[in-house]
Parts: structure tokens; C-alpha cells; sequence
């Protein structure tokens, strides 16, 4: 059974077919899903959904892009979400230098309130890295982050990276880039990092994996990623199925 620790199936692209979406996903083996909140509408439409489906589950967090828009008010609103019995993490929360919109000590200030947030609420942390990996580690270890450990989610860092944020109690989650015949950090991350250790997501509907690569993903398409970690790793697609699902499990509190 898949477990598939990072999706927005509360993202627009999913309004007209969602109900066949997570059908292919049952059909594929999906066994429980997280949807990632990461603003009003989106946290919003992920608590509607765990209440319409028993296997999915929430985490509620704001993203780094829009760090600018975050008040305190929107805080609390995450901590008052957090005691939900099916919201699982607090995030998608980090830092992302690529776009401009909300200015890095803005980012920064935001998201050492989450990880306080988190640690007050006892909660693990996913994180939001875009071209911002020292100073993400260096908030993490700062803040105390190892409290409450988490995801790195989506990860393309270096193994050397990941097995410091293992130390700091975190999970590295691989999703569909895995898949892609030019990604060498993620198939070296693959190889390297144990399997206890490893999660596995799609982000859909982003980052399609190969063989749907420019396409919208979905979670179904995890399987694709189980299988890339399997063959990189010389082991059964069971193994890392059943694995990433009782790591996953283990992380969240889910029975």
C-alpha cells in the first residue's frame, strides 16, 4: 500500500474530476494521503476534504512566497486548526528564493513563528526549500526544530545536506523528479539515504513524474516514484511501498 505524504487535490486543477482522481488512486494502491494547506483557500478546502474522505489527512502551514500576507490572525487560525484529529503536520512552510514576492527576513520571521507554532502544538514541520538550503538549515537547528523533526519535502539537495537533516530528525520525501533521467541529486539521494528514512510524494498536481512529465500529476503517480526508488536501491517495489507507508505512519500518528 502507497502512501502519498504531499498533495494539493485542494489546488483548482482537480474541480472537475476529483472523485476520478482519487479513484485511480485507490486503483493504484493508495492507502492515505496528505493535502498540504498552504494559505486561506487552500488550508480551507484541505479541512473540507478530510472531513469527505477517511483516508486523507491535512497539514495546515503557510507558504514562504506568500510570507507577506501572513498576519497574526492567520496564525492563530493554523493553531486553533492544529488540534483537528486529522491534521497530521504544520506547513508546507520554508523559504524560497526564486520568486521576489515576500522579502527573505520577512520569509525568515514567518517561518520561525511555524516552527514555534509547531513546537507548541506538537506537531512535525514540512518543509518549503527553493534555493534557500543554508539558511533553512540554519533555522532548523536555531529554532530547535529536532523537537517535532518533519519532511524535507521534494528534495534535490545533496546527500551530504540530507544526512544532516536526518540527524535533526526529519524525512527526506522524494517525489516525481526522481524520475527524471537528468535528476542526479535526487536518484544520489535515492541511493544513499536508508529506507527507513525515506518518504515518498507527488506534490501533484506538480512535478509529474516520468512517463507524465508536462502533464497535470496526481496521486496515483506515486507509484512511479516507489519503483524509480526500488530499482536506484536493488530492492522489491513492495519493500519501499510498505516501508515509506509505515515511515509515514510513524511520522504523522496515524494507526
Amino acid at each position: 500500500m502507497l502512501f502519498d505524504t504531499h498533495t494539493h487535490l485542494n489546488a483548482d486543477q482537480f474541480d472537475e474530476d476529483l472523485e476520478e482522481v482519487i479513484n485511480r488512486a485507490m486503483e493504484a494502491g493508495m492507502e492515505k494521503m496528505v493535502v498540504v494547506g498552504f494559505d486561506r483557500p487552500t488550508i480551507t478546502r484541505a479541512m473540507e476534504l478530510v472531513e469527505q474522505y477517511d483516508f486523507i489527512y491535512a497539514s495546515v502551514g503557510w507558504h514562504p512566497v506568500d510570507a507577506i500576507d501572513m498576519t497574526d490572525e492567520d496564525l492563530n487560525w493554523i493553531e486553533s486548526l492544529a488540534s483537528h484529529p486529522k491534521v497530521v503536520a504544520i506547513g508546507e512552510m520554508g523559504l524560497d528564493y526564486h520568486w521576489d514576492k515576500s522579502p527573505k527576513d520577512i520569509q525568515k520571521e514567518v517561518f520561525r513563528k511555524q516552527i514555534h507554532l509547531a513546537k507548541k502544538v506538537k506537531l512535525p514541520i514540512i518543509i518549503h526549500n527553493r534555493e534557500a538550503t543554508a539558511d533553512i538549515v540554519e533555522i532548523l537547528k536555531s529554532e530547535g526544530a529536532s523537537e517535532v523533526g518533519g519532511i524535507m519535502h521534494c528534495y534535490g539537495g545533496s546527500v551530504e545536506t540530507a544526512m544532516e537533516c536526518i540527524d535533526m530528525n526529519f524525512y527526506i520525501s522524494l517525489g516525481g523528479t526522481v524520475t527524471f533521467k537528468n535528476a542526479r541529486k535526487p536518484k544520489e539521494a535515492a541511493a544513499a539515504i536508508p529506507l527507513d528514512k525515506l518518504l515518498i510524494e507527488t506534490d501533484c498536481p506538480y512535478l509529474a513524474p516520468t512517463p507524465y512529465r508536462g502533464k497535470r500529476n496526481e496521486p496515483s503517480y506515486v507509484k512511479f516514484v516507489a519503483e524509480e526508488i526500488a530499482a536506484i536501491k536493488g530492492i522489491s517495489f513492495e519493500e519501499v511501498a510498505a516501508k515509506t507507508t509505515e515511515n509515514a505512519k510513524k511520522l504523522f500518528g496515524i494507526k
